[in-house]
């Protein structure tokens, strides 16, 4: 997201919003509670994170639930972000969804830009956070290839190397 601030643009990340949307006292935490019960919920209104990760990310169907949850409530949130950009007359910004093809919301958007990385790199990325192999592997079978969304976007950067690098690529594409 810094990348984009540097050129000036607004930035949305949407797996900022959905964790807004699980704080305690959150009509989501309260949703999330009914469908999967007090043990995912502490007494205080704290979700359990890692608790939930492991019934959602073994089960598409309590993915499913779980989406039709969170989805609407964050699409809502970043569309009310980019109304207000327009509003404004930013010309170009940034929204930040790392579940762009799986929600369909790619046909909102002018230009849909994938950042990427080898498989072997994600992997050790996502251990470097503590995750273990198998919450890695059920969490990847739950996106789409990386591959088929770079044939999708309208640009690629591939992101292996320095920010430096990183911040180039996404200068490139805001020039073109």
């Amino acid at each position: 997201m810094e990348s984009w601030r540097k050129l000036g643009w607004p930035a949305v990340d949407t797996d900022k919003i959905a964790r807004d949307l699980v704080e305690p006292g959150r009509e989501a935490v309260a949703e999330i509670r009914c469908e999967f019960g007090s043990a995912i919920v502490s007494d205080t209104g704290v979700l359990n994170r890692r608790a939930l990760a492991r019934v959602v990310f073994e089960d598409q169907g309590a993915r499913a639930r779980l989406e039709r949850i969170l989805h609407p409530k964050i699409r809502a949130q970043w569309r009310l972000v980019v109304e207000e950009w327009r509003l404004a007359g930013w010309e170009s910004a940034a929204v930040i969804i790392p579940l762009l093809f799986e929600t369909h919301a790619e046909g909102e958007f002018d230009r849909v830009i994938c950042v990427a990385c080898s498989p072997k790199l994600q992997r050790e990325r996502l251990l470097a956070r503590g995750w273990d192999q198998d919450e890695i592997d059920r969490r990847i079978r739950s996106q789409w290839p990386v591959s088929e969304k770079m044939d999708f976007a309208d640009y690629v950067v591939w992101n292996e190397s320095t920010l430096e690098v990183l911040d180039e690529q996404i200068e490139w594409i805001s020039r073109h």
